[in-house]
């Protein structure tokens, strides 16, 4: 007996249209759908892409953008002006696709790290928590460990690429060190 034909499983990505009117059109449920929608997708961890629906341009990171813009704007931000202004500075300087990687690894490390919280969390009694919470410094240091040699990691592969490029500069104006 044949298997029942692809078109009647689940896409893998789901495709949202946007329209020039603003609209977010979601092909998979064929209705009209909001950015608090679109966000809930990504706190579903729901693959999705934005697609414009004229030129089938990919507007997913546009959209993602305005979903953060919405929420710095909503009372409680996440980024100081201080951090805003700069992350502001690193477009079109030398380290800026560096900087990207390290920001995505960063915060990749420490969703890893509030993942294995929340598990380890749910085993937990309110005393054992309490006890947890309480541990000297060293061991919530060796906690965190993953995450700081990453950090640290990160920060000397930053200071050889800079030393690197001085070095190039020098190089190319006639100065060696």
């Amino acid at each position: 007996m044949p298997s029942k034909p692809a078109a009647a499983e689940k896409p893998v990505q789901r495709v949202i249209k946007k329209y020039p009117n603003r609209r977010l059109y979601d092909t998979n449920t064929s209705t009209y759908i909001t950015l608090v929608e679109v966000k809930q997708l990504v706190m579903d961890a729901e693959p999705f892409v934005v697609r414009d629906a004229k030129t089938g341009d990919d507007l997913t990171r546009s959209i993602l953008l305005q979903i953060i813009l919405e929420a710095e704007a909503g009372g409680a931000p996440m980024f100081s002006e201080a951090a805003l202004g700069n992350i502001i500075r690193f477009y079109g300087h030398a380290m800026q696709s560096f900087m990207g990687s390290y920001i995505e690894k960063n915060v990749q490390a420490f969703t890893d790290i509030q993942s294995q919280m929340s598990e380890q969390s749910k085993t937990m009694t309110p005393e054992m928590w309490a006890q947890f919470t309480a541990m000297p410094n060293p061991v919530m240091q060796g906690f965190m460990g993953n995450y700081l040699e990453q950090s640290k990691t990160m920060i000397e592969t930053v200071q050889d690429q800079m030393q690197k490029q001085t070095e190039q500069m020098l190089g190319a104006f006639g100065l060696k060190r």
